[in-house]
């Protein structure tokens, strides 16, 4: 068996596959999850999130999932044509986009459409989740993106963590700080050569060494720092040497509440839209992604296993350095944990069985029968 180095959400995970998924392959797949859930204990039946285009090939058998009462939310994508498509199958709960603006601009159409007073009501519950924070509007995974997703009124911020080598959930989408979207604050050149690791640095040590503010996504990204107010007054009272430094779960949870005390009590509550921000810190859910690949993966060509290599620690350190962290800021009741490594929700239904698991599979055919329930 050879060994694969990847990065998170490498081709073999999120891109196209020699093997076609079927419908069965997704109901056997979440089948196989209610029952590991239920069998310790979860009150709410595991949800599937899915490539927002296998949901409308129908590949993804969403009636009958909905029917099952399993959750169904699609990513990651903000194409009008297909939001609008996504907006009208009741069996949609959500959506991970980028553009959480647009999104909500198609939902206030869709809702202005119809006159079904129960439809209204089930559009404006769409769930929308502002994926890395909203990348495609601020930089990603970084404060003026969260503070962005929540100015826009979003239901839910997405967000990946990595754990770094003094045990800190740190906020980022790959097992490495990117060069792409990152430089080095001491103007050093930093490359894919000589890309640091999470688990090969302090969370200190990050925050001193990386500024993460490069814009590569698209036009409508900007990182003026006079758009984000309150990310320059949060950053300046954590003592944090730039809004665009890499954060922390621990760190969002306390943007979140100084967030709402920025426009109720602080400089923000003279704001047209303070009320409207107040309810939205309080409010808001937090989807977080384990940025963990499994052991083994097919081979895109073969079949076959092959043997991965993560850059990262296990699956139970992940469970224990996150929860540690959701239960010091008593926000277990607004998270949910999603994952491609179903190690990791596995763990947290054993472990933590009030806690929703997402189930996030790049393919279905991705995890051996022996990480499955027995039958």
């Amino acid at each position: 068996m050879r060994f694969v180095r990847l990065s998170t959400c490498a081709t073999l995970l999120c891109g196209a596959f020699l093997f076609a998924q079927t419908k069965q392959d997704y109901l056997d797949l979440m089948h196989d999850a209610g029952k590991h859930a239920a069998a310790h204990g979860e009150k709410v039946k595991p949800t599937l999130s899915a490539n927002w285009d296998k949901i409308l090939d129908r590949t993804v058998p969403a009636d009958a999932l909905r029917a099952e009462g399993f959750g169904l939310l699609a990513g990651t994508t903000h194409n009008e044509d297909a939001v609008r498509r996504l907006l009208r199958m009741p069996s949609v709960q959500g959506l991970i986009t980028d553009r959480p603006d647009i999104v909500q601009q198609l939902m206030q159409e869709a809702i202005a459409a119809t006159k079904d007073a129960g439809e209204k009501a089930r559009i404006r519950n769409f769930d929308i989740h502002a994926h890395r924070g909203g990348r495609g509007l601020r930089p990603e995974s970084t404060l003026p993106s969260f503070e962005n997703g929540m100015d826009l009124l979003v239901g839910t911020l997405e967000m990946d963590f990595g754990v770094t080598n003094d045990k800190v959930a740190m906020i980022w989408h790959d097992e490495y700080y990117l060069p792409k979207a990152c430089r080095r604050a001491d103007g050093t050149p930093y490359t894919k050569a000589n890309r640091v690791w999470l688990h090969d640095i302090s969370s200190a040590k990050a925050q001193l060494t990386f500024i993460c503010d490069k814009m590569y996504f698209e036009d409508a990204q900007k990182n003026d720092p006079a758009l984000s107010p309150v990310s320059v007054a949060f950053a300046r009272q954590e003592k944090l040497p730039n809004i665009y430094t890499p954060i922390s779960v621990d760190q969002i949870f306390r943007f979140v509440k100084f967030y709402g005390d920025y426009y109720q009590h602080g400089p923000g509550k003279a704001s047209p839209h303070a009320a409207e921000r107040v309810r939205e810190a309080g409010r808001v859910r937090f989807d977080i992604e384990t940025k963990l690949i499994p052991d083994e993966i097919p081979s895109k060509t073969t079949g076959k296993m092959e043997r991965t290599e993560n850059n990262t620690f296990g699956p139970q350190t992940f469970v224990t350095v996150l929860m540690a962290t959701v239960n010091k800021n008593g926000m277990k009741k607004r998270i949910e944990v999603q994952s491609f490594d179903f190690r990791t929700l596995r763990l947290i239904e054993e472990q933590f069985p009030d806690v929703p698991t997402f189930y996030l599979p790049g393919n279905t055919k991705l995890y051996p029968s022996q990480w499955k329930t027995a039958k």
